[in-house]
């Protein structure tokens, strides 16, 4: 039965570091996630209140806690990344007002644009016809 005496964990970690590392590999696919869940899984491993009870292999409740904290890490990815899709950057927001505001005064202006003007600019911009063929 595992004990969690400070020698054996450090014992438990020399001998499955690599294999859960390379495990979490296969599932992140990024080193340097993969380096911080490992270090995660070892520490929860410390920590937990749930002791390895011997029913699996070291590696197999290594492998569990693995497996769970990298799926916590890919919700909690694919819930970033949402936001981030969902609320763009002040910086964006700041850029797309100001767009909306100049489009509308273009606008306003362009149906004040007598004629032939407003035809010659119509033509010119948006049918994108040089002068020459709009002359």
């Amino acid at each position: 039965m595992f004990v969690r005496a400070e020698e054996e964990f450090e014992g438990l970690y020399h001998s499955y570091y690599m294999k859960i590392y390379s495990y979490i590999m296969t599932i992140m696919k990024n080193s340097h996630q993969a380096e911080e869940i490992t270090q995660e899984v070892f520490y929860k491993a410390l920590k937990t209140d749930k002791k390895y009870r011997g029913q699996s292999s070291e590696f197999t409740w290594l492998c569990t806690i693995a497996k769970n904290t990298c799926m916590d890490m890919l919700r909690k990815q694919k819930h970033f990344e949402e936001l981030n899709e969902e609320i763009p950057s002040d910086k964006n927001i700041e850029q797309s007002l100001e767009d909306e505001a100049m489009t509308l005064e273009i606008h306003q202006i362009l149906h004040q644009l007598e004629e032939p003007y407003k035809e010659v600019f119509s033509l010119r911009v948006f049918g994108e016809l040089s002068f020459q063929k709009i002359v």
